[in-house]
């Protein structure tokens, strides 16, 4: 099994919703702020290569909105899921597994584009099986209040109407080697796939814990739904990276793509920075 980083871009948000109750006095050493209070962000997804399956996680945001609506993110950056594929001397055709983590979106944009003559909208990978956890799905077909800006449904019903989607449940996998841990947090049913590389296993983060500067367990963003249960289930996952030299992989750090961690006086913290080098 190989994995490789796919970067799609970068975007800002509001520092302050990224960090929650924790004062920018503090976060801003790591993650500093621009004069509107937005901050860098990547959207690196990640590809999993095992025979014949090519499995990508998340696909960031996509192309298909409006300038307005990019506008209000401030998308920069060189990289694109089309250019990161094509280093690899991979195509969009060749995916046979989009596996979305949820459906926000900024994981999922790229799963639908606009179709030639822009009349109608089209799955992005034409070849891939689209994998969404169940109780996610059916969150977003229903969302609340909170999260409904996040939840576009041009990103979501086309999906299903594909013929392409298959929900999974809690007790199921999308791949036999590949276990997957759900949270509730940040929203209902989150998946985070557990990879098995290099004699230990790589955990897709997701929103669970966004950047490397968010593991503190108090470090919750403001968009979570609920921020006690996200506590508790960054607290589970550090704790058994810790006990297992598992690897952390960050969707949204805007420097490192990933880390190990240990127990110290403070609590878990970092103990190694991982590079995308060691992802090839």
């Amino acid at each position: 099994m190989k994995l490789h980083v796919i970067e799609t871009g970068r975007f800002k948000l509001d520092g302050g919703a990224m960090f929650g109750v924790v004062p920018k006095s503090i976060w801003h050493k790591q993650n500093p702020a621009d004069d509107n209070n937005m901050i860098s962000l990547a959207m690196r997804c990640l590809l999993i290569e095992d025979g014949k399956r090519l499995m990508l996680i998340d696909n960031g945001m996509g192309t298909k909105q409006s300038e307005k609506f990019f506008g209000f993110y401030f998308l920069h950056g060189d990289d694109t899921l089309d250019k990161s594929l094509q280093k690899l001397g991979f195509h969009r055709n060749d995916i046979t597994d989009m596996v979305l983590t949820h459906l926000h979106f900024d994981h999922c944009g790229g799963s639908i584009n606009w179709n030639a003559d822009r009349t109608k909208y089209e799955t992005a990978f034409p070849n891939a099986t689209y994998w969404v956890g169940e109780e996610h799905w059916m969150e977003s077909m229903n969302p609340n209040p909170r999260e409904k800006a996040s939840f576009l449904q041009e990103n979501i019903k086309p999906i299903e109407e594909s013929g392409q989607l298959k929900l999974i449940r809690k007790s199921e996998k999308f791949h036999q080697d590949i276990d997957i841990l759900f949270s509730q947090g940040h929203t209902n049913g989150m998946m985070h796939p557990v990879i098995p590389y290099k004699g230990t296993h790589v955990i897709y983060l997701a929103d669970v814990i966004p950047t490397m500067a968010h593991i503190p367990v108090p470090y919750v963003m403001g968009y979570d739904v609920r921020p006690l249960d996200t506590m508790k289930e960054k607290q589970d996952i550090l704790t058994m990276a810790a006990e297992n030299n598992y690897v952390l992989y960050f969707e949204h750090d805007p420097f490192h793509a990933a880390c190990t961690v240990n127990q110290t006086e403070k609590g878990i913290r970092v103990n190694q920075i991982i590079e995308e080098s060691y992802f090839a």
